[in-house]
């Protein structure tokens, strides 16, 4: 008889100030349900030099940052549900959400009030970023008032462009990607090759990235274009 597909839970880890390592375990938690769809924007700062180029023609428009990249997600929790593994079985479902809103909740660090940084993981998906909102909607209640089932909508973001990092989805908590993943930077609409790889403070490698990429266009990337930046030519 073969055995049960294990199901992976999401997760959120918090991470110290530079977003490098996972620190107070004891703040992390599992979702019970996780996300159906999740959506990951990017944006770059663009901006329009004063009196430059032709006048009656269309002003050009200039690059003038490494952008930002958000995530957003819902999720789910029902106290009359099923807990998963390791999820205490609660009578009022703020409990479980009560740990998801830590993550937005500010804390004093060197005399300022910055919310947590925070690592949403998800089998091979990684996003680090700042909780910047939480909506909580309670949708059910017990004759006695008590709230049994609540969705709540994260938004997270990075102050950069971030480049893909896929998970080993197999790894344990603290767990790096795997050795034979590469992370990719995806590329923005009108973006080049060497903006792309400035921005990742890899402007004297461009032409190797190119190559080894086979990159016949450097000037103009295709928007999305997935590029490995560690990548060497053969």
């Amino acid at each position: 008889m073969p055995e049960p597909v294990r199901l992976e839970k999401a997760e959120l880890r918090q991470l110290d100030a530079e977003f490098q390592s996972e620190i107070k375990r004891e703040n992390w938690t599992k979702v019970q349900f996780n996300p159906e769809t999740m959506k990951v924007t990017y944006a770059n700062s663009l901006k329009t030099p004063d009196g430059a180029g032709d006048q009656t023609g269309p002003a050009a428009r200039q690059f003038v940052g490494a952008g930002t990249t958000k995530l957003s997600l819902q999720l789910w929790f029902d106290v009359t549900a099923p807990m998963p593994e390791g999820m205490a079985k609660e009578r009022d479902v703020r409990k479980l959400t009560q740990k998801v809103a830590y993550y937005i909740t500010p804390q004093e660090e060197d005399s300022k009030l910055v919310p947590p940084a925070v690592r949403f993981i998800w089998g091979s998906f990684q996003f680090d970023g700042i909780m910047e909102g939480l909506e909580e909607s309670l949708e059910l209640f017990s004759p006695e008032g008590r709230p049994l089932r609540a969705s709540m909508t994260l938004n997270l973001s990075q102050q950069r462009i971030t480049r893909f990092v896929f998970r080993d989805a197999g790894a344990g908590p603290g767990g790096a990607p795997s050795a034979g993943s590469s992370p990719l930077a995806q590329a923005a609409s009108g973006m080049s090759l060497q903006s792309l790889a400035s921005a990742a403070g890899k402007g004297d490698d461009w032409q190797s990235i190119a190559s080894a990429n086979g990159i016949e266009n450097p000037r103009l990337l295709s928007p999305g274009q997935l590029i490995d930046l560690n990548a060497k030519p053969r």
